[in-house]
């Protein structure tokens, strides 16, 4: 079978895109560097893709978790205490969106890889929704500023969403992911944020998660995000 087939067939990505990836050196076959055309034996082949080994998921996973402050958004081993540490999932699982480990926010675990581009690709303008307190009083011409655009990281932020909670605090829905974007947003208009929560990813909502907590995506759930993505749901 040619590897970017089987990348098709693991549900890691599209055909497409595996090419992408292989064309920019990110896989390997048995430590080696892969090549387009490259025809493997999954049964015997270890494929590995930025560094992780591809197995066929014959049990895909998706849980919904409230993130603790202090604990880090990565499978690192070198980390004192990470997300999977405090887990007790069978499957092997991954966090999708690393987050600052000082923030308690909504984070989704799954085995499915198709969801990472998905979700984290600004050109699919998927919307996240924050909750934001400040240290101060925070006004009206700078939530103004927020929903219109700004320039940090080098470039304009997308229109948002934003909401006055208090006079210290406000929801704001993006469609983009950036590096602490939030936090380089409310900086901008010379503010500080005190707390920031994510509290939804499209139809995924926190609820009633206390921090720490976990649970398996509901069939509604699933199917509400599969059918905005444009994913084929194949745990029906």
């Amino acid at each position: 079978m040619k590897l970017q087939k089987y990348m098709s067939q693991a549900w890691i990505c599209s055909r497409r895109k595996a090419e992408k990836y292989i064309e920019s050196w990110l896989v390997k076959v048995n430590g080696e560097v892969a090549h387009i055309g490259q025809v493997i034996d999954k049964e015997v082949d270890k494929i590995e893709i930025m560094d992780k080994i591809i197995e066929d998921q014959k049990n895909l996973v998706y849980y919904k978790m409230n993130k603790p402050r202090w604990i880090v958004t990565t499978c690192a081993e070198y980390w004192d205490k990470n997300i999977i540490d405090i887990i007790d999932i069978p499957e092997r699982v991954f966090p999708i969106w690393r987050l600052d480990k000082d923030t308690t926010w909504l984070i989704l675990l799954t085995n499915d890889w198709r969801l990472t581009n998905y979700l984290i690709h600004p050109r699919y303008n998927h919307e996240k929704e924050y909750i934001v307190e400040t240290f101060w009083k925070i006004s009206d011409e700078a939530l103004e500023k927020m929903r219109k655009w700004l320039f940090i990281l080098w470039s304009m932020t997308k229109k948002a969403k934003v909401r006055r909670l208090a006079s210290w605090k406000f929801s704001i829905i993006i469609t983009e992911w950036r590096n602490r974007q939030i936090r380089r947003m409310v900086e901008k208009v010379w503010s500080k944020v005190k707390k920031l929560k994510r509290i939804r990813i499209e139809n995924i909502t926190l609820w009633n998660l206390q921090s720490g907590q976990y649970r398996h995506l509901s069939k509604k759930e699933l199917n509400g995000l599969f059918s905005r993505l444009d994913l084929k749901n194949i745990k029906k």
